[in-house]
């Protein structure tokens, strides 16, 4: 009875999640049967490669939601600034040393979120006009710094995108952002986070230093994002300043798969991480199909019309969850 009870207890936190699981769930099915060669060592190392940029932005736009500061707009084109900023500050001059690459990658990415956070907060701007500019001054400096795909990446960097097995670069990269998560989970910084999200008015009574929770949760999503520039530089092994709006794109789809309230205080990477991956595997799944000039279309519908089934279903889940508890309750 007590295994029952705590079943039942993680069930009712992680309902928010069952729409990422289920579609990523659907894609593997489909995969295997249509691409059997996913399964295979190289295969996973290739999604991974594919899937652990777009992974980590979300996971960054997620800290931002759960504060309250809704969906962060300028999260693609932050990377892409990253990246292009790396390929063209660095790698132009010969600055290839992990260190220095890893330290610019991160601190650009918090540098800007925390110039966001403190224009949200401080001059009370809301957080979607504040995003939404940010998209636009970056996507167009993106296109001056580097006006067409180019540069190279160091060979230890470009080493990341080769895919060619499970235990690779990306992969570490990538439990390290997800045990650095459960870390901060267990932190009062990410109670108090999520208490801001919930009701800003409560947290404020209590004590919370609303405004430093916020800029703070900026900036540890500028890391995360800096981190998904860092990786998407090895993935490609150069610059690409045109990827900005594809990447918010699909990050807003897959945090919105993944049941983030975008209200803010409810969710966690338990959704985003699978949303994200099964994102990635929507276009991988098509391209198992001929759909020849139709593909770019298809996936962009297939976007669209998963924004519109997740939100259904993270209110219709947990209404019908809550109503089964009652009647057990009664």
């Amino acid at each position: 009875m007590k295994q029952q009870s705590r079943f039942g207890r993680f069930t009712s936190k992680s309902a928010y999640a069952f729409a990422a699981w289920g579609l990523l769930a659907v894609l593997l099915i489909v995969c295997a049967v249509r691409a059997p060669y996913l399964f295979t060592a190289s295969g996973i190392g290739g999604l991974l490669v594919s899937a652990v940029p777009l992974v980590l932005v979300v996971m960054g736009i997620t800290v931002t939601a759960l504060v309250g500061s809704g969906v962060d707009l300028s999260a693609g084109p932050l990377m892409i600034f990253v990246n292009v900023t790396l390929v063209k500050v660095l790698f132009d001059q010969q600055i290839g040393s992990p260190v220095a690459v890893i330290a610019w990658a991160l601190g650009i990415g918090v540098l800007i979120q925390i110039i966001q956070a403190i224009v949200i907060t401080v001059a009370r701007i809301e957080p979607v006009i504040v995003t939404l500019s940010a998209f636009l001054a970056l996507s167009g400096i993106n296109l001056v710094i580097l006006a067409q795909p180019g540069g190279q990446a160091p060979r230890w960097l470009a080493e990341w995108g080769s895919g060619r097995s499970i235990l690779a670069p990306m992969t570490i990269v990538l439990i390290t952002a997800i045990l650095g998560w459960w870390a901060f989970t267990r932190t009062q910084l990410f109670t108090n986070l999520r208490l801001v999200g919930s009701n800003q008015r409560t947290a404020f009574v209590s004590g919370v230093p609303v405004t430093m929770i916020r800029v703070v949760a900026h900036g540890i999503s500028g890391l995360l994002i800096g981190a998904g520039g860092l990786a998407y530089t090895g993935q490609i092994a150069s610059g690409n300043p045109t990827q900005g709006g594809t990447y918010t794109l699909a990050a807003i789809t897959a945090l919105v798969l993944g049941g983030i309230s975008l209200a803010g205080g409810r969710g966690g990477v338990l959704g985003s991480i699978p949303g994200a991956i099964a994102v990635t595997l929507i276009s991988f799944t098509l391209t198992t199909f001929s759909l020849g000039s139709l593909a770019s279309f298809v996936v962009q519908l297939s976007y669209g019309l998963i924004l519109v089934a997740a939100l259904l279903i993270s209110v219709i889940i947990p209404s019908l969850w809550r109503k089964r508890q009652e009647v057990k309750a009664s």
